[in-house]
């Protein structure tokens, strides 16, 4: 029996945008090294958020979120992290932030610094709308904020329309934002 959230396959994907990479699972050895990159990137947003400190708790348990969900990282040829993202794969995974039937969705999202503008967020979301076709999915749902201005000209230029009806904030200050791609529409823009 397959453990939840884990495909048989992986898509091997590669881009060449300005660099060449790989999506696949993050390994064991690797949780850790995820956990810390996850951590950075949202340090690294120019936004104060409250409870930061609880939330860093969560970007580090990539051991956890690996066990009932699918986390992929985009890695070089030699093993070096350049980001990461859990693919949720409906109502039923514990990270579904309200998922209905037919839906999937992905969080925590993070691309290191050094590594930025290169394609990796890019290539990590299109491998979460590709897994979610692949599982059935109508629609790839997830949620950001106001202050990561980055992240929604990525997803808006990839055809993610905003939803605000299921916008919600899981902490006081902390309001989401929500963005949803119809899968039987089409595929994402080209870069």
């Amino acid at each position: 029996m397959r453990r939840p959230g884990r495909p048989r396959d992986y898509p091997a994907v590669v881009s060449e945008t300005r660099a060449t990479f790989l999506i696949r699972p993050v390994r064991p050895d690797e949780y850790a090294a995820l956990g810390e990159l996850t951590v950075a990137a949202y340090r690294a947003i120019p936004f104060e958020m409250p409870h930061q400190d609880v939330y860093d708790v969560q970007l580090r348990e990539v051991a956890r979120r690996a066990e009932t969900s699918c986390v992929v990282v985009a890695s070089t040829p030699a093993g070096e992290l350049l980001g990461g993202v859990t693919y949720v794969s409906g109502p039923n995974d514990p990270y579904s932030e309200g998922l209905r039937e037919g839906e999937a969705g992905m969080r925590m999202l993070a691309v290191d610094r050094a590594h930025r503008r290169r394609g990796v967020g890019r290539t990590l979301t299109e491998w979460c709308l590709a897994r979610a076709r692949a599982d059935g999915r109508l629609r790839l749902i997830l949620h950001t904020a106001v202050w990561m201005p980055d992240a929604i000209r990525l997803y808006e230029r990839m055809g993610f329309a905003r939803q605000p009806q299921i916008d919600f904030a899981p902490a006081p200050g902390i309001d989401l934002i929500a963005y949803s791609f119809d899968l039987a529409a089409g595929t994402p823009p080209p870069a």
